[in-house]
C-alpha cells in the first residue's frame, strides 16, 4: 500500500451558469443527499430490494460522488471570483492541518 498516496482530478469550470454562493451551497447540500441516497437505497438501508448488483450499484455511487465534487469545485471558482479568496493559501492551510492531525503525510 502507497503511504503517499493521493487522489488529484481536475474538473472544469461551468461557463454556463451563473452560481452564487447561497445556490451553490444549496446544490452541494441537494447533491450530497442524493449520494446519501444512492448509499442508503444500494445497502439496503431504505427498506427496498436491491435491484442491482453491487458493481453496477458502486458506479452509481461514484457518479453522484463527482456530481458533489463538480458543485464543490463550482463554489471554489464562486469563492476565487466573487469573493477574492485565495485557494490556494486555503488549500495549503488545509493539508498542514491534516499532517498536524496525523492523518496524512
Amino acid at each position: 500500500m502507497n503511504e503517499k498516496a493521493s487522489k488529484t482530478i481536475t474538473l472544469p469550470r461551468l461557463n454556463r451558469l451563473k452560481p452564487s454562493l447561497e445556490s451553490t451551497a444549496l446544490k452541494i447540500m441537494e447533491e450530497s443527499g442524493e449520494l446519501a441516497q444512492a448509499i442508503g437505497k444500494f445497502r439496503g438501508l431504505s427498506g427496498e430490494k436491491l435491484t442491482v448488483e453491487e458493481a453496477e450499484a458502486m458506479q452509481l455511487v461514484a457518479m453522484e460522488l463527482m456530481d458533489v465534487a463538480q458543485t464543490a469545485v463550482t463554489m471554489m471558482f464562486v469563492l476565487e471570483e466573487q469573493y477574492r479568496i485565495d485557494l490556494e493559501a486555503i488549500i495549503e492551510a488545509h493539508l498542514t492541518k491534516l499532517r498536524n492531525k496525523g492523518y496524512c503525510d
